[in-house]
Protein backbone atom coordinates (compact mmCIF):
# COMPACT_ATOMS: atom_id res chain seq x y z
CA UNK A 1 0.00 0.00 0.00
CA UNK A 2 1.60 3.24 -1.01
CA UNK A 3 2.25 6.07 1.54
CA UNK A 4 1.93 9.80 1.06
CA UNK A 5 5.15 10.61 3.13
CA UNK A 6 5.54 14.05 2.06
CA UNK A 7 2.01 14.59 2.78
CA UNK A 8 2.30 13.06 6.44
CA UNK A 9 5.53 15.44 6.86
CA UNK A 10 3.85 18.23 6.33
CA UNK A 11 0.75 17.43 8.47
CA UNK A 12 3.78 17.01 11.11
CA UNK A 13 4.51 20.01 10.31
CA UNK A 14 2.17 21.85 10.43
CA UNK A 15 1.03 20.44 14.38
CA UNK A 16 4.35 21.29 15.18
CA UNK A 17 3.53 25.20 14.53
CA UNK A 18 0.25 25.00 15.92
CA UNK A 19 2.13 23.60 19.01
CA UNK A 20 3.99 26.56 19.41
CA UNK A 21 0.92 28.61 18.91
CA UNK A 22 -0.82 27.01 21.73
CA UNK A 23 2.41 27.20 23.66
CA UNK A 24 2.60 30.79 22.98
CA UNK A 25 -1.19 31.31 24.47
CA UNK A 26 -0.54 28.23 26.66
CA UNK A 27 -3.38 27.07 29.29
CA UNK A 28 -5.59 29.96 30.23
CA UNK A 29 -7.37 29.30 33.19
CA UNK A 30 -11.04 29.83 33.12
CA UNK A 31 -12.17 29.57 36.99
CA UNK A 32 -11.07 28.44 40.15
CA UNK A 33 -10.22 25.40 41.24
CA UNK A 34 -12.26 22.66 41.42
CA UNK A 35 -11.56 19.45 43.93
CA UNK A 36 -13.05 17.18 40.46
CA UNK A 37 -11.49 17.74 37.65
CA UNK A 38 -11.90 16.39 34.09
CA UNK A 39 -10.91 16.41 31.04
CA UNK A 40 -11.98 15.85 27.46
CA UNK A 41 -11.66 17.32 24.00
CA UNK A 42 -14.12 19.04 21.63
CA UNK A 43 -14.67 21.21 18.91
CA UNK A 44 -15.25 24.94 20.33
CA UNK A 45 -15.95 27.64 17.46
CA UNK A 46 -14.25 25.83 14.57
CA UNK A 47 -10.92 25.46 16.93
CA UNK A 48 -9.64 21.66 18.43
CA UNK A 49 -9.17 21.89 22.15
CA UNK A 50 -8.88 20.12 25.13
CA UNK A 51 -11.03 21.34 28.41
CA UNK A 52 -10.31 21.14 31.98
CA UNK A 53 -13.51 21.51 34.04
CA UNK A 54 -14.80 21.30 37.12
CA UNK A 55 -18.37 18.47 37.88
CA UNK A 56 -21.05 21.01 36.24
CA UNK A 57 -19.25 20.97 33.11
CA UNK A 58 -17.53 24.44 33.67
CA UNK A 59 -14.51 25.08 31.85
CA UNK A 60 -11.39 25.60 34.06
CA UNK A 61 -8.79 25.82 31.47
CA UNK A 62 -8.64 25.28 28.27
CA UNK A 63 -5.50 24.15 25.79
CA UNK A 64 -5.14 24.30 22.17
CA UNK A 65 -4.90 20.88 19.58
CA UNK A 66 -3.74 20.92 16.71
CA UNK A 67 -5.92 18.57 15.05
CA UNK A 68 -9.48 16.79 16.53
CA UNK A 69 -8.39 14.83 20.12
CA UNK A 70 -9.87 11.74 21.48
CA UNK A 71 -8.44 10.70 24.97
CA UNK A 72 -5.81 11.57 27.38
CA UNK A 73 -2.89 10.23 29.30
CA UNK A 74 -2.59 11.76 32.70
CA UNK A 75 -0.45 11.21 35.45
CA UNK A 76 -0.85 9.60 38.49
CA UNK A 77 -0.13 13.39 40.33
CA UNK A 78 -2.77 14.84 38.08
CA UNK A 79 -0.27 17.68 36.59
CA UNK A 80 0.24 17.20 33.47
CA UNK A 81 -1.61 14.74 30.03
CA UNK A 82 -0.84 14.07 26.87
CA UNK A 83 -3.63 14.70 24.39
CA UNK A 84 -3.63 12.01 21.94
CA UNK A 85 -5.41 12.52 17.88
CA UNK A 86 -8.29 10.86 16.58
CA UNK A 87 -7.74 7.18 14.64
CA UNK A 88 -5.65 7.77 12.58
CA UNK A 89 -3.92 10.36 14.89
CA UNK A 90 -0.59 11.80 13.98
CA UNK A 91 0.12 13.82 17.12
CA UNK A 92 0.16 13.50 21.05
CA UNK A 93 0.58 16.63 22.62
CA UNK A 94 1.70 17.13 26.39
CA UNK A 95 0.61 19.86 28.33
CA UNK A 96 0.39 20.73 32.21
CA UNK A 97 -2.01 20.89 34.54
CA UNK A 98 -1.30 22.99 37.00
CA UNK A 99 0.93 26.01 35.80
CA UNK A 100 -0.51 25.76 32.38
CA UNK A 101 2.83 24.94 30.58
CA UNK A 102 2.96 23.49 27.07
CA UNK A 103 5.32 20.23 27.13
CA UNK A 104 5.62 19.26 23.57
CA UNK A 105 4.84 16.91 21.02
CA UNK A 106 5.92 13.56 21.11
CA UNK A 107 8.19 12.40 18.29
CA UNK A 108 5.72 9.99 16.13
CA UNK A 109 8.08 7.73 13.97
CA UNK A 110 7.28 7.13 10.09
CA UNK A 111 5.24 3.97 9.46
CA UNK A 112 3.08 4.74 12.82
CA UNK A 113 -0.12 6.20 13.99
CA UNK A 114 -1.83 6.53 16.70
CA UNK A 115 -5.09 5.00 18.05
CA UNK A 116 -6.05 7.46 20.07
CA UNK A 117 -5.04 6.44 23.78
CA UNK A 118 -2.40 6.49 26.36
CA UNK A 119 -1.00 5.84 29.94
CA UNK A 120 1.65 6.92 32.18
CA UNK A 121 3.45 4.49 34.31
CA UNK A 122 2.62 4.51 37.80
CA UNK A 123 6.07 6.94 38.53
CA UNK A 124 5.57 8.82 35.74
CA UNK A 125 8.50 8.30 34.11
CA UNK A 126 7.26 6.30 31.17
CA UNK A 127 4.21 6.49 28.83
CA UNK A 128 3.00 4.10 26.74
CA UNK A 129 0.60 5.05 23.32
CA UNK A 130 -1.14 2.73 21.61
CA UNK A 131 0.09 2.71 17.75
CA UNK A 132 -0.18 1.06 14.79
CA UNK A 133 2.64 -0.28 12.67
CA UNK A 134 0.20 0.44 9.52
CA UNK A 135 2.81 -1.43 6.87
CA UNK A 136 3.53 -4.53 8.50
CA UNK A 137 0.14 -4.93 9.62
CA UNK A 138 0.66 -5.07 13.64
CA UNK A 139 -0.27 -3.26 16.75
CA UNK A 140 2.46 -1.46 19.21
CA UNK A 141 2.75 0.19 22.07
CA UNK A 142 4.95 3.16 21.89
CA UNK A 143 7.51 4.01 25.08
CA UNK A 144 8.71 7.46 25.68
CA UNK A 145 10.43 9.01 28.01
CA UNK A 146 8.02 10.89 30.69
CA UNK A 147 10.64 12.26 32.97
CA UNK A 148 10.94 15.99 33.18
CA UNK A 149 13.23 17.14 30.75
CA UNK A 150 13.72 14.19 28.59
CA UNK A 151 11.77 15.69 25.50
CA UNK A 152 9.89 12.53 25.20
CA UNK A 153 12.10 10.70 23.58
CA UNK A 154 10.65 7.39 22.14
CA UNK A 155 12.71 4.89 23.90
CA UNK A 156 11.30 1.31 22.27
CA UNK A 157 8.31 -0.10 21.22
CA UNK A 158 5.98 -3.35 22.82
CA UNK A 159 4.45 -5.61 20.25
CA UNK A 160 0.79 -6.02 21.28
CA UNK A 161 0.30 -9.65 19.80
CA UNK A 162 -2.51 -8.66 17.77
CA UNK A 163 -3.61 -6.25 15.72
CA UNK A 164 -5.96 -2.44 16.11
CA UNK A 165 -4.92 -2.30 19.67
CA UNK A 166 -6.90 0.48 21.18
CA UNK A 167 -7.03 1.41 24.71
CA UNK A 168 -4.18 0.42 27.13
CA UNK A 169 -4.28 0.62 31.01
CA UNK A 170 -2.42 0.15 34.06
CA UNK A 171 -3.26 -2.77 36.59
CA UNK A 172 -3.39 -2.16 40.12
CA UNK A 173 -0.30 -3.73 40.52
CA UNK A 174 1.29 -0.93 38.24
CA UNK A 175 3.55 -3.38 36.54
CA UNK A 176 1.22 -4.63 34.12
CA UNK A 177 -0.51 -3.19 31.25
CA UNK A 178 -3.40 -4.72 30.13
CA UNK A 179 -4.68 -3.39 25.82
CA UNK A 180 -7.42 -4.27 24.11
CA UNK A 181 -6.54 -5.58 20.67
CA UNK A 182 -9.69 -4.45 18.57
CA UNK A 183 -8.68 -7.35 15.69
CA UNK A 184 -9.26 -4.45 13.09
CA UNK A 185 -6.69 -3.91 10.41
CA UNK A 186 -6.57 -0.36 8.82
CA UNK A 187 -3.99 1.84 7.26
CA UNK A 188 -4.16 6.08 7.06
CA UNK A 189 -4.19 5.60 3.29
CA UNK A 190 -7.78 4.21 3.65
CA UNK A 191 -8.73 6.30 7.01
CA UNK A 192 -10.52 4.36 9.26
CA UNK A 193 -11.59 1.68 6.37
CA UNK A 194 -11.39 -2.27 8.18
CA UNK A 195 -9.31 -4.02 5.53
CA UNK A 196 -10.15 -7.26 7.53
CA UNK A 197 -13.82 -8.05 8.11
CA UNK A 198 -13.68 -11.70 7.60
CA UNK A 199 -10.46 -12.55 9.60
CA UNK A 200 -10.63 -10.30 12.52
CA UNK A 201 -8.73 -12.03 15.96
CA UNK A 202 -9.94 -9.48 19.07
CA UNK A 203 -7.81 -10.11 21.93
CA UNK A 204 -7.10 -8.98 25.44
CA UNK A 205 -3.29 -9.08 25.78
CA UNK A 206 -1.57 -8.40 29.37
CA UNK A 207 2.23 -7.05 29.30
CA UNK A 208 5.01 -6.34 31.50
CA UNK A 209 5.06 -2.86 31.83
CA UNK A 210 8.65 -2.53 32.14
CA UNK A 211 10.14 -4.90 28.77
CA UNK A 212 7.00 -5.72 27.17
CA UNK A 213 7.08 -9.00 28.05
CA UNK A 214 3.45 -10.84 26.76
CA UNK A 215 2.22 -12.18 30.49
CA UNK A 216 -1.27 -13.69 29.13
CA UNK A 217 -3.22 -13.45 26.30
CA UNK A 218 -7.32 -14.04 25.56
CA UNK A 219 -9.50 -13.90 23.09
CA UNK A 220 -13.38 -14.50 22.42
CA UNK A 221 -15.42 -17.40 21.19
CA UNK A 222 -14.97 -17.91 17.63
CA UNK A 223 -18.52 -17.27 16.64
CA UNK A 224 -17.47 -13.68 18.35
CA UNK A 225 -14.72 -13.01 16.27
CA UNK A 226 -16.02 -9.58 14.56
CA UNK A 227 -16.69 -8.43 18.06
CA UNK A 228 -14.12 -5.51 18.23
CA UNK A 229 -12.48 -5.11 21.73
CA UNK A 230 -11.86 -0.96 22.37
CA UNK A 231 -12.50 0.22 25.86
CA UNK A 232 -11.16 -0.79 29.22
CA UNK A 233 -12.26 -0.07 33.10
CA UNK A 234 -10.49 -2.13 36.07
CA UNK A 235 -13.00 -2.73 38.99
CA UNK A 236 -12.23 -2.54 42.85
CA UNK A 237 -11.33 -6.59 42.66
CA UNK A 238 -8.71 -6.28 39.58
CA UNK A 239 -10.95 -7.68 36.74
CA UNK A 240 -11.32 -5.62 33.83
CA UNK A 241 -13.79 -4.63 31.89
CA UNK A 242 -14.27 -4.47 28.19
CA UNK A 243 -16.44 -2.28 25.50
CA UNK A 244 -17.12 -3.46 22.25
CA UNK A 245 -18.36 -3.08 18.92
CA UNK A 246 -19.33 -5.34 16.65
CA UNK A 247 -18.61 -5.17 13.02
CA UNK A 248 -20.83 -7.53 11.45
CA UNK A 249 -24.16 -7.68 10.40
CA UNK A 250 -26.79 -5.61 11.67
CA UNK A 251 -29.01 -8.75 12.32
CA UNK A 252 -26.37 -10.07 14.80
CA UNK A 253 -26.97 -8.31 17.98
CA UNK A 254 -24.04 -9.95 20.56
CA UNK A 255 -23.33 -8.75 23.97
CA UNK A 256 -21.14 -5.74 23.80
CA UNK A 257 -20.17 -5.60 27.49
CA UNK A 258 -17.05 -8.29 29.19
CA UNK A 259 -15.58 -9.12 31.74
CA UNK A 260 -12.00 -10.59 32.64
CA UNK A 261 -10.45 -11.69 35.19
CA UNK A 262 -6.46 -12.86 35.11
CA UNK A 263 -6.25 -16.83 34.25
CA UNK A 264 -10.11 -17.59 33.53
CA UNK A 265 -11.81 -17.18 30.21
CA UNK A 266 -13.39 -13.57 28.96
CA UNK A 267 -17.19 -13.48 30.53
CA UNK A 268 -19.95 -11.51 28.65
CA UNK A 269 -23.23 -9.31 29.57
CA UNK A 270 -26.26 -8.41 27.74
CA UNK A 271 -29.06 -7.32 29.69
CA UNK A 272 -32.45 -7.07 28.67
CA UNK A 273 -33.07 -7.27 25.20
CA UNK A 274 -34.34 -3.80 24.96
CA UNK A 275 -31.25 -2.34 26.10
CA UNK A 276 -28.77 -4.47 23.94
CA UNK A 277 -31.12 -3.48 20.99
CA UNK A 278 -31.02 0.43 21.86
CA UNK A 279 -27.17 0.48 21.68
CA UNK A 280 -27.00 -0.95 18.14
CA UNK A 281 -24.03 -2.75 18.52
CA UNK A 282 -22.13 0.19 19.17
CA UNK A 283 -20.10 1.36 22.55
CA UNK A 284 -18.25 3.82 22.61
CA UNK A 285 -16.77 4.70 26.31
CA UNK A 286 -16.75 3.19 29.45
CA UNK A 287 -16.54 4.49 32.91
CA UNK A 288 -16.52 2.86 36.46
CA UNK A 289 -17.53 3.93 40.00
CA UNK A 290 -15.69 1.50 41.62
CA UNK A 291 -16.71 2.33 45.20
CA UNK A 292 -19.89 1.63 44.23
CA UNK A 293 -19.29 -1.20 41.84
CA UNK A 294 -21.51 0.39 38.88
CA UNK A 295 -19.76 0.47 35.47
CA UNK A 296 -21.33 2.89 32.84
CA UNK A 297 -21.24 2.01 28.61
CA UNK A 298 -22.11 5.15 26.41
CA UNK A 299 -23.38 3.96 22.73
CA UNK A 300 -23.23 7.62 21.08
CA UNK A 301 -24.68 5.59 17.70
CA UNK A 302 -27.92 4.62 19.93
CA UNK A 303 -27.96 7.60 21.74
CA UNK A 304 -28.13 5.40 25.20
CA UNK A 305 -25.72 5.07 28.10
CA UNK A 306 -26.10 1.40 30.22
CA UNK A 307 -24.94 0.82 33.47
CA UNK A 308 -24.05 -2.51 34.74
CA UNK A 309 -23.24 -4.39 38.33
CA UNK A 310 -19.77 -5.56 38.48
CA UNK A 311 -21.02 -8.15 41.00
CA UNK A 312 -22.86 -9.87 38.44
CA UNK A 313 -22.77 -8.13 35.44
CA UNK A 314 -26.27 -7.58 35.85
CA UNK A 315 -27.52 -4.58 33.87
CA UNK A 316 -29.01 -1.30 35.88
CA UNK A 317 -30.80 0.49 33.27
CA UNK A 318 -30.06 2.95 30.76
CA UNK A 319 -30.30 6.66 30.30
CA UNK A 320 -31.41 7.94 26.57
CA UNK A 321 -29.20 10.57 25.24
CA UNK A 322 -28.35 11.90 21.97
CA UNK A 323 -24.82 11.05 20.50
CA UNK A 324 -23.89 10.98 23.60
CA UNK A 325 -20.54 9.23 24.53
CA UNK A 326 -18.53 11.40 26.84
CA UNK A 327 -18.83 9.43 30.78
CA UNK A 328 -17.17 9.80 34.18
CA UNK A 329 -17.78 8.89 37.11
CA UNK A 330 -18.91 11.36 39.71
CA UNK A 331 -19.45 9.12 42.61
CA UNK A 332 -22.38 8.00 44.49
CA UNK A 333 -23.50 6.30 41.47
CA UNK A 334 -24.09 9.27 39.30
CA UNK A 335 -22.10 9.96 36.12
CA UNK A 336 -21.04 13.32 34.40
CA UNK A 337 -22.03 12.45 30.30
CA UNK A 338 -21.37 14.70 27.21
CA UNK A 339 -22.84 14.48 24.17
CA UNK A 340 -21.58 15.39 20.59
CA UNK A 341 -24.00 18.48 20.66
CA UNK A 342 -22.26 20.38 23.16
CA UNK A 343 -24.28 19.58 26.00
CA UNK A 344 -23.52 17.70 29.33
CA UNK A 345 -25.37 16.61 32.26
CA UNK A 346 -25.67 14.07 35.06
CA UNK A 347 -27.19 11.00 35.61
CA UNK A 348 -27.28 7.27 36.84
CA UNK A 349 -28.76 4.09 37.22
CA UNK A 350 -32.54 4.48 39.02
CA UNK A 351 -32.11 8.69 39.12
CA UNK A 352 -33.44 11.45 37.13
CA UNK A 353 -30.81 13.10 34.79
CA UNK A 354 -29.82 16.91 35.41
CA UNK A 355 -28.69 18.84 32.54
CA UNK A 356 -25.93 20.96 33.55
CA UNK A 357 -24.65 22.57 30.21
CA UNK A 358 -27.19 23.11 27.16
CA UNK A 359 -26.38 21.78 23.86
CA UNK A 360 -24.55 24.67 21.59
CA UNK A 361 -24.11 24.95 17.92
CA UNK A 362 -20.88 26.14 18.32
CA UNK A 363 -19.57 23.74 20.90
CA UNK A 364 -19.00 19.47 20.41
CA UNK A 365 -17.53 17.26 22.47
CA UNK A 366 -15.57 14.30 21.74
CA UNK A 367 -15.74 10.49 22.63
CA UNK A 368 -14.41 10.64 25.89
CA UNK A 369 -14.28 12.35 29.69
CA UNK A 370 -11.52 11.43 31.54
CA UNK A 371 -11.72 12.02 35.66
CA UNK A 372 -8.25 13.45 37.53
Amino acid sequence: MATDLTSRRSFLAICAGMASVAGARGLHACAAASPARFLAARRFGGRYEAALIDQRGHDLAVAALPDRGHSFAIDAAGSRAVAFGRQPGFFAQAFSLTDGAPQGLLPLPEGRHYFGHGVFSLDATRLYATENDYEAGRGVLGVYDARSGAGWQRLTEFDTAGIGPHEVVLMPDGRTLCVANGGLLTHPDFGKTSLNLTTMRPSLVYLDAADGRLLEKVELPPALFQLSIRHLVVDAAGAVWFACQHEGPATQQPPLVGRHRRGAAPELFSGPPQVLRSLRNYLGSIAIDTERGIVATSSPVGGHIAYWSTADGRCLGATARADGCGIASLGTARFLISDGYGAMLEAGPGSDEHLLVAGSRELSWDNHLRHL
